[in-house]
């Protein structure tokens, strides 16, 4: 019942390898380091693509500020003449027509205050795609470090794996021969099996992790395997905290689209003003025989008369804006200040904890496995001691990746903090 239980178990365990290996394989593997990554993510995301339209877009809007309102051209004419019983009489003998040129001109320096508005979204909108970019960059950056010390962890599991098939193998020969008993050779099978099961849990994490990086660098044709990175990023406390808050206030592009905000409702506070002032209307008038004289001519002018509406809602509005937007600005300041620290503080406590352990641990420790399985298989020690040191390597193999993981990901969330690549 036992080894009926556990054969379902094994199948079941390969099955699912089976299948995660069915989704990577109907991908290319392509191996790729960061800086090409990041090369391609410029080049395809799509969201970048999209978010660059918003710039042409405010920047096509400033072209629209600069044009000049166009003359209107008013014509009109005899539609029936009863005395001579003549339709559309507008000949220069007996009809009548009137026509009339107007240019409407603003006043107050509405237009210079319109283009100033227009200029300041364009900067908004292009501060804004920097501020998308960096946010995407992260995540590609971060997925990049996840995807490559889960494929570290998985590795190292199929190391184990293969080892553990051989010994299954051997103990259940051994088994059928009576030399071992049939408990052992199970406890060697969960035990394989374990390691299986976990090993196919990384793969779908990686597969998760694999359809974001796709999408951010618009390829699904590719099985992405990072590359080994160098000797890691140089040394945190070379970088004093407020130097850190410094470098974030001169390159977040959230902060700068927080400061523009600001001066686009003073502009605009400052264009309702203006709007309160009634612009004016000039023309040129031909009357050809309905006037005191025939042919006459007539300079024209119009003008609202502000008794009444002169715009004092939007100007309460726009006021109302401009200290709103100073709080905004005086929020988002506060928020870039504390991203900056807690990542700061979060990437130092990291890097000091994994520079406390003994750089050679790890590979002591697989050294030793090794030599814990051939002492097994020598009967050196008992199945149980050879089950808890397997335990121990594999806690100890996912902290440390887990670890390193988390080194990486607490810089780039320092980089992303700061809005400046400082550790690669």
């Amino acid at each position: 019942m036992i080894r009926s239980y556990f054969l379902f178990r094994h199948c079941m365990v390969v099955l699912a390898v089976l299948l995660t290996g069915v989704v990577t394989n109907a991908q290319d593997t392509l191996r790729i380091t960061l800086q090409v990554a990041e090369q391609q993510f410029f080049q395809n995301n799509l969201a970048l693509l999209a978010a660059k339209y918003d710039i042409t877009i405010a920047q096509a809007a400033i072209i629209q500020a600069k044009l000049y309102n166009n003359p209107t051209l008013l014509a009109s004419g005899n539609l029936y003449n009863p005395d001579l019983h003549k339709p559309f009489d507008i000949s220069n003998k007996t009809g009548q027509y009137d026509i009339q040129i107007q240019q409407l001109i603003t006043l107050a320096g509405k237009r210079n205050k319109q283009i100033g508005l227009a200029t300041t979204s364009a900067r908004i909108a292009a501060y804004n795609f920097y501020d998308l970019l960096r946010t995407l960059r992260y995540s590609l950056r971060s997925n990049y470090y996840s995807i490559l010390h889960l494929h570290q962890s998985k590795d190292a599991y199929q190391v184990q794996i293969n080892s553990l098939q051989q010994l299954s193998k051997a103990y259940s020969e051994l088994q059928e021969k009576g030399v071992v008993t049939l408990k052992d050779a199970v406890r060697i099978k969960s035990l394989l099996y374990t390691l299986q099961a976990e090993q196919t849990g990384l793969q779908n994490q990686l597969n998760d992790l694999q359809a974001e990086l796709q999408l951010l660098m618009r390829d699904n044709k590719h099985y992405y395997l990072p590359m080994g990175m160098g000797d890691g990023p140089e040394a945190l406390e070379q970088y004093p905290l407020q130097a850190l808050v410094d470098s974030a206030y001169n390159n977040r592009y959230d902060l700068k689209a927080a400061n523009a905000n600001t001066v686009y409702s003073q502009q605009n506070y400052q264009l309702q003003k203006a709007l309160r002032t009634p612009d004016l209307t000039l023309g040129v008038e031909f009357d050809k025989r309905g006037s005191f004289v025939n042919n006459a001519s007539f300079l024209t002018a119009a003008i609202d008369l502000p008794f009444f509406n002169r715009n004092q809602g939007h100007i309460k509005a726009a006021q109302t804006q401009v200290e709103q937007s100073k709080v905004l600005l005086e929020q988002q300041q506060l928020t870039v200040e504390n991203e900056v620290q807690k990542a700061y503080v979060k990437a130092l406590n990291t890097d000091r904890m994994l520079q406390s352990f003994d750089p050679g641990f790890k590979k002591q420790f697989d050294k030793l496995l090794q030599g814990i399985t051939d002492n097994f298989q020598k009967k050196n020690i008992s199945l149980l001691e050879f089950i808890d040191f397997y335990e121990s390597w594999k806690d100890n193999v996912l902290q440390w990746n887990q670890l390193q993981n988390e080194k990486d990901q607490a810089m780039e969330a320092l980089n992303f903090a700061v809005g400046k690549t400082l550790f690669n």
